[in-house]
């Protein structure tokens, strides 16, 4: 058993989707080192990740990765206590050589391996940015997942709800490539909405109203499309700026329906609190998003926690954290862990119908 009283130095390496990443946190939640290499330019010209491009570059740049990060940590392979690294969900060839990796560090050093669900690292960065104590609401909005779980605990998570097809990420990125804004598609359609009349088309509000907390975008994204067609050859910037407009504003409400439904589910549970909202995942840097929630949380008396934007994004400081999340739990890994290119945070929730549901 490691010794959590004493300085430790977890390593923890990301490589589930196009950031290589590597990081050192220590026990007490210091982040020594948080190097991440984006992909986005070799992705670029598909106007999306392409698996085998993902995989080779972290084959190529994850090993210097490692030694930048030691080095800004000034702790070198013998000062670490355990090595964490994502082993799912995620493109499974990246997964896999992050997650070999990490077990080649642990055998070589004979120190612990601890194998990471990647929404694991999202759902808990708050605790390492801002010590909030379990249990709170927690809304993950990313490229490949939209959900809203009760965080109870390390390993402890209610799924209240989750995609039905596509993921808020995925909406934004498919929008912008209708729309001609370029890839990657969220930052892109968020600042053509800050030059746009959100209120000019009337785009639809996917589930809205509905029992329960799902969601789904992929309505909101044809609704688009079918906006862009009827006006032709004749589209101008500004139909293309109130269109991101519309499209966000719509998107925006549609998770704030859904969240309304959370709240009072959290409530029956926890009535006395704490009320807290954690918003996290790669669309929780969106102005517009941010805005929504804090609002709505005003309304509901709940306090909206977000972390800083780098810290949103996939990184290797997040991993490292549930490594150390785990350690202190004795919640350790063998060396045969298996990837997993689908990984529920929580196993035991009903299936959710629909064309491309999000584990």
């Amino acid at each position: 058993m490691v010794n959590m009283a004493k300085k430790i130095y977890l390593l923890g390496l990301e490589s589930s989707c196009d950031e290589t990443a590597a990081a050192v946190v220590t026990g007490d939640g210091e982040i020594r080192a948080n190097v991440v290499l984006s992909q986005i330019e070799e992705h670029r010209p598909y106007g999306g990740v392409v698996p085998e491009i993902a995989a080779r570059s972290h084959i190529t740049h994850l090993d210097h990765l490692i030694a930048r990060a030691l080095a800004q940590a000034e702790c070198d392979f013998a000062d670490l206590a355990a090595v964490a690294a994502t082993s799912g969900p995620g493109l499974i060839g990246g997964v896999m050589i992050g997650m070999m990796t990490g077990k080649a560090i642990a055998a070589a050093r004979n120190i612990p391996f601890i194998g990471v669900n990647h929404l694991e690292g999202h759902a808990l960065t708050v605790r390492l940015t801002d010590k909030v104590d379990f249990p709170y609401l927690l809304l993950l909005v990313s490229g490949g997942h939209c959900q809203i779980l009760i965080v109870r605990g390390v390993g402890a998570y209610q799924r209240l709800g989750t995609t039905i097809d596509d993921a808020a990420g995925e909406a934004f990125d498919k929008t912008a490539k209708i729309l001609g804004l370029g890839y990657p598609g969220g930052p892109a359609v968020e600042a053509a909405a800050k030059l746009g009349d959100g209120t000019r088309f009337s785009l639809p509000r996917p589930l809205k109203g509905k029992p329960g907390c799902h969601f789904s975008f992929s309505g909101l994204k044809t609704a688009v499309l079918r906006q862009v067609e009827k006006i032709g050859a004749t589209i101008s910037q500004q139909d293309i700026y109130d269109l991101a407009a519309s499209f966000q504003c719509a998107l925006c409400d549609s998770i704030l329906d859904r969240m309304a439904t959370a709240v009072d589910l959290y409530l029956e549970q926890y009535p006395h609190g704490p009320h807290i909202l954690v918003v996290a995942g790669g669309v929780a840097a969106n102005d517009g998003l941010k805005t929504s929630l804090r609002q709505f949380c005003q309304q509901k008396k709940f306090t909206l926690m977000v972390p800083p934007a780098a810290l949103c994004t996939d990184n290797g400081a997040m991993i490292a954290w549930v490594g150390v999340e785990r350690l202190r739990r004795g919640m350790v890994d063998g060396l045969d862990l298996a990837a997993r290119a689908r990984w529920p945070l929580d196993p035991d929730a009903p299936p959710a119908g629909g064309a491309g549901v999000k584990a």
